[in-house]
């Protein structure tokens, strides 16, 4: 049951709070960052945490996976966040930088599933496409038309250039920035996903294929849209000729209005997500700064609120707002993980 502050709460924190050696004054708010696609659950359970307790409803900043991971990474201290969303795994690297700045301590939770979609309005011509075919419209560099074992600077400017089923109309395409987790979730199972096993790349080695099948082109057919995947959402009703690139929950949240592209023959719908049907299908995760458990009011009833069945169950809020929620064995995990708060390691990441 979530726990209400109480004055030896607010003792025990006081004592922690000296423990920590910090240029700035104490909060009693948690800070959350990261994500722009685990946002809109985290502020749920934020507004929900905020109204069932007396602690605060948590800060949330939407900075983008990789963002995250940097404020996140950057110390320990009341000057740097408790919480960093994600909509991709922590990358080796990172929990080197977290570790080389004092943050040793960091427990990751996996939340759920998420769809990338290729999303256009209602009144546009929809796409029924293969993952080849999408890296051939928005890789940087592609086979040659005229030779398919050699790469070349990517010609097409059309849809249909690349296959004549599909749109006579300029390949023009609206994505997150490098920074966010979903631009990294496309680059590695859309892009490299429709790459590997061209005959251009077959005898790359790992780094070398990675470089070429998850870089998308600069020509100005791939339009980056900052953080917000709302823009894009807008963007998309006003224009026919564009397609865009986000989470399934933010096209849950506009069917009305939008549609989903068919890849690889299937279709995004939750259960194509929850059971990796659907080829760009990736997990989500939030990590927790254990050294600010305990100095920061409120972190371990957050988590708690989060990996409750009331958000997280087979009927729960979460659920009603997108999210595809873990089952009933992994949200078990989930909750024991929550009560002990294990240390992420190095090996579990490679």
């Amino acid at each position: 049951m979530i726990k209400l502050k109480s004055a030896i709460a607010s003792v025990a924190v006081a004592g922690a709070m000296a423990a920590v050696s910090t240029p700035t004054l104490a909060r009693d708010t948690i800070s959350i960052v990261g994500s722009s696609t685990v946002y809109p659950f985290a502020t749920v359970v934020a507004e929900r945490f905020g109204t069932k307790t007396d602690f605060p409803t948590p800060k949330l900043e939407s900075t983008g996976s990789g963002g995250g991971f940097k404020l996140f990474c950057q110390g320990i201290g009341t000057q740097h966040p408790d919480i960093t969303n994600a909509s991709r795994r922590m990358k080796p690297s990172e929990l080197e930088l977290c570790a080389s700045n004092g943050v040793s301590d960091v427990t990751e939770f996996r939340i759920g599933s998420d769809g990338i979609v290729i999303a256009s309005t209602k009144e546009a011509e929809n796409l029924n496409i293969t993952l080849e075919q999408l890296f051939l419209a928005l890789g940087k560099q592609v086979p040659s038309p005229q030779d398919p074992t050699k790469l070349v600077a990517n010609p097409y400017e059309k849809w249909s250039e690349i296959d004549s089923s599909l749109p006579n109309k300029p390949i023009r395409v609206m994505g997150p920035p490098p920074t966010s987790g979903t631009r990294d979730s496309f680059n590695e199972l859309a892009l490299q996903g429709g790459c590997e096993d061209l005959p251009a790349v077959a005898n790359m080695g790992e780094d070398e294929m990675e470089s070429v099948c998850q870089s998308i082109r600069e020509d100005g057919v791939f339009i980056e849209a900052g953080e917000n995947d709302n823009l894009i959402v807008q963007k998309l009703i006003d224009d026919t000729t564009l397609y865009g690139v986000f989470g399934f929950s933010f096209l849950e949240e506009n069917a009305d209005r939008l549609q989903a592209a068919t890849l690889n023959g299937v279709e995004p719908t939750n259960e194509n997500i929850a059971t990796d049907k659907y080829p760009v299908a990736r997990s989500l995760f939030f990590y927790v700064k254990k050294a600010h458990v305990g100095v920061v009011p409120g972190i371990p009833e957050y988590v708690e609120e989060f990996t409750s069945m009331a958000a997280m169950g087979p009927n729960g809020y979460l659920k009603d707002v997108g999210l595809i929620v873990p089952t009933r064995d992994a949200l078990m995990k989930l909750q024991d993980k929550a009560e002990n708060m294990p240390n992420l390691t190095m090996d579990e990441l490679k």
